[in-house]
């Protein structure tokens, strides 16, 4: 009998999972998704101006090459049309189950399987559970006096209000992390005035962007190897920077080079370049790519604020130094919870161990994948998955070929299967102190835990995972 498989969430992680256990002609799979909708963050994050920072010939499924791609760096409305036209493509989109927001996890240990609940007290029972949630998935917004006191329109950049007209508005944006300095740009000629709360200066360099013409579609469709060829080149420059990033700092010392040149082409003014220098190592927080970012700081009724914000009041946000920033709208660009791995989902695995008290000083998992003690389930984008430069999509299709080889093993043997405690141990212990020597322990970032762990990034090459996922050992499991 084939093993059921229930996957929790339905971005390019859980459907990738869900369209290869289909072509390995596993039949009963389920896919809980809370939006209304597949297709994930790029669902979610339809602000202004989205859109990808890693070309698109690589940030595609290399079974679903796209040559019709408007631009280099594809837009959030095309990514998700794309998402979406793939899983109907492939069968998938009948197995989601959309609006259904998934409460807590349990594993039986007399009957070996899952027991899933919702929402809604609808419960599902599997024998696989692939959780496929993200690290990106929970908008973080701090903890700061007075955020609910702000009497005009507030959002997260991830759950932005389109019903809010910013035209004539004098908007407060906190944060100046991958999101704001794309939608500050977007909103910018719309807006009476913006005030920008910057905590630290991020790294931004030339984004090399082009839009596609129609030769470029005619050539990729006529000849499917150019685009092949395209896609290739593309992923060994991304593994150029990931290199880089977790070891070589040549590629770095070029991108730095690049941050300053194009800093000061683009502002003038030197205090305000002075303001826009980072003062930690580049590469130890996410590189951002931009070519209008800069531009739109230096418009005149744009405010870079490097004080810290003291508190948000009805009419504004305070600044440390006292002074009071009136606003009309607040828009949070700071990130997500990355460090909050299937948080709030209350999971606990065999003999009722609790997966967050597991977690206690920070996410790691086998592969990223497998957690001792919870038995048959399988994480996708995972603890120390992430990459700081490159695809992630390169890393969830090695993830979905392991779970594949993993589901096929319970078949066989119709038993639960669950990672060794050594074995993930020994694996935990080789990504951090590899991780220790990488441009990430440099600083602190979303990236590590306050004890100074790195929780979510992969200290290798994408190919290298690729590697060990498709080594699928047996002997890893109990």
């Amino acid at each position: 009998m084939s093993p059921s498989v229930l996957v929790v969430g339905a971005g390019f992680g859980g459907l990738g999972v869900a369209i290869a256990l289909r072509r390995a002609g596993f039949d009963d799979v389920t896919v809980l998704e809370r939006g209304d909708d597949v297709g994930g963050v790029w669902r979610d994050n339809s602000y202004p101006n989205a859109a990808c920072d890693v070309p698109s010939p690589l940030y595609s499924w290399s079974f679903a090459p796209n040559t019709r791609w408007g631009r280099r760096y594809s837009a959030q409305a095309e990514i998700h049309a794309y998402i979406r036209q793939t899983a109907e493509a492939e069968g998938v989109r009948d197995l989601v189950r959309t609006g259904t927001t998934v409460t807590g996890a349990a594993y039986d240990d007399e009957a070996g399987r899952w027991r899933v609940t919702t929402d809604t007290g609808e419960m599902f029972e599997a024998d696989v559970l692939v959780p496929a949630v993200g690290q990106l998935s929970e908008p973080s917004i701090p903890a700061i006096p007075g955020t609910e006191e702000f009497t005009g329109p507030a959002f997260h950049s991830a759950r932005w209000r389109h019903d809010v007209d910013l035209a004539g508005k004098r908007v407060a944006v906190i944060g100046t992390g991958a999101s704001a300095i794309q939608f500050v740009p977007g909103i910018v000629d719309e807006v009476a005035s913006i005030t920008i709360f910057q905590r630290s200066a991020p790294y931004v360099v030339p984004k090399p962007d082009q839009a596609y013409r129609p030769l470029h579609h005619r050539v990729f469709e006529r000849f499917p190897r150019t685009f092949a060829l395209e896609r290739h080149v593309t992923w060994l420059l991304s593994e150029h920077l990931n290199r880089a990033i977790t070891g070589t700092t040549v590629m770095l010392k070029g991108l730095e080079l690049a941050f300053r040149a194009h800093l000061r082409r683009q502002v003038k003014d030197p205090e305000l370049r002075r303001r826009l220098r980072p003062d930690y190592p580049i590469g130890c927080k996410r590189i951002l790519f931009s070519n209008d970012w800069y531009p739109a700081l230096a418009r005149p009724h744009v405010d870079l604020v490097t004080d810290r914000v003291a508190t948000i009041e009805p009419g504004g946000v305070r600044s440390q130094d006292g002074i009071l920033h009136e606003a009309d709208v607040l828009i949070w660009g700071t990130g997500f919870a990355s460090l909050d791995y299937l948080a709030p989902i209350a999971i606990t695995g065999a003999g009722g161990r609790d997966l967050q008290e597991t977690w206690a000083d920070g996410a790691r998992a086998y592969l990223g994948l497998c957690v001792p003690g919870f038995p048959n389930m399988f994480c996708v984008y995972g603890p120390n998955t992430n990459l700081g430069g490159s695809s992630i999509i390169g890393m969830l299709e090695g993830q979905a070929d392991f779970i594949v080889d993993a589901v096929q093993a319970i078949a066989r043997e119709r038993q639960p299967l669950e990672v060794r405690r050594e074995v993930a141990d020994a694996f935990d212990a080789e990504m951090q102190q590899r991780l220790g020597r990488t441009a990430w322990a440099q600083c602190d970032s979303w990236y590590r835990e306050a004890n100074g762990r790195i929780t979510t990034n992969w200290p290798g090459l994408v190919q290298e995972y690729r590697d060990r996922t498709a080594a699928f050992d047996r002997t890893a499991f109990a």
